[in-house]
């Protein structure tokens, strides 16, 4: 019998895993989209208003009636329900995201003038919440009890801070007080400090915890101990062994995290004045600006759906076992 044989199964094996994990995540994510893009369509539509008005400048345009049903022929307003929902399926499928109600320019426009913006933000502040959580992880695996206790009862705090409590905080404490940082977000470095502290520490608290946890366990770990047997120094042993098991939990969540904060970018960026998603889908919503929210919100779950999938395939290479599997 051949050598090759249980390499080449091996192989095939491996293979048809793969493939079923790409279709999956595609499925998946075509399944999410459309359940956003449906969510979106029926939630929106149930905010007492006329969207006509929206299209029209606003309640307080005042236009006549006879612009407000010139508005809704123009924009199919005037259709059965269900043709309008089967007509912004057909249009979002061919890629086609609309004309915003309120800026009166295409959607996918002002999503490429935004989405710099925040995805600077939201990149920089995981960044952030990542080392925060290992720095703190690593010091308290090596403090005893103390420190230990000390670390959590720190990651359980920065953890429950809601977001807008935080971002006063800071401002009244490093911009009115001391005068070190700016109110307002800027395109400068200093202008980020803020609102990327405002959205990492609370998330660093998550994942610091099970961060901790996972650390502490590969510690006490068979490997671990052989490690040391084998004369590793307590540095090589998190290094080289314990630090990559610690990190699985922390890749699994970072897919959940990017999309938290995304989300907490709505609040930040309105305390801040800080151009991006979060902000421009708060004023689309309170505009009943149907082709800006339904945008926003599509663009939001897609960097959700590819984020959980590059974090999903980062779990599968730090641990062979899962792709084997």
């Amino acid at each position: 019998m051949s050598l090759r044989a249980p390499y080449g199964r091996r192989s095939t094996r491996i293979a048809r895993s793969t493939a079923r994990w790409v279709l999956g995540k595609v499925g998946g994510g075509l399944f999410v989209l459309w359940a956003v893009s449906t969510a979106i369509f029926f939630g929106i539509r149930m905010i007492p208003g006329d969207p006509a008005e929206a299209i029209m400048g606003g309640p307080g345009s005042q236009a006549s009636a006879e612009a407000l049903a010139q508005a809704r022929a123009d924009y199919g307003l005037d259709q059965p329900l269900y043709v309008q929902y089967f007509g912004q399926l057909w249009r979002l499928a061919t890629g086609d995201l609309g004309t915003s109600y309120s800026l009166k320019i295409p959607v996918a426009e002002v999503l490429g003038e935004l989405v710099p913006p925040t995805l600077v933000l939201a990149v920089l502040a995981l960044l952030v919440a990542w080392a925060l959580a290992l720095v703190v992880a690593v010091l308290s695996t090596r403090s005893g009890a103390l420190g230990s206790a000390l670390a959590s009862g720190l990651e359980i705090v920065s953890a429950a801070v809601p977001h807008f409590w935080l971002a006063s905080v800071l401002i009244m404490l490093f911009a009115t007080a001391l005068g070190w940082l700016p109110p307002v977000s800027t395109n400068a470095p200093a202008g980020l400090v803020l609102p990327v502290a405002t959205l990492a520490l609370p998330l660093a608290g998550f994942l610091g915890q099970v961060m901790r946890d996972t650390l502490n366990a590969a510690h006490r770990s068979p490997f671990a101990l052989s490690a040391r047997a084998r004369g590793e120094s307590e540095t090589g042993v998190l290094l080289r062994h314990s630090l990559r098991h610690a990190a699985l939990p922390g890749i699994a969540l970072s897919g959940w995290a990017f999309g938290s904060l995304l989300s907490g970018a709505v609040v930040v960026e309105s305390i801040f004045a800080r151009p991006g998603l979060g902000r421009s889908l708060l004023s689309a919503v309170t505009a009943r600006d149907i082709p800006m929210v339904t945008g926003v919100a599509l663009l939001s779950a897609a960097a959700y759906v590819v984020i959980m999938a590059f974090s999903d395939l980062a779990e599968r290479l730090a641990d062979p076992r899962m792709a084997a599997s």
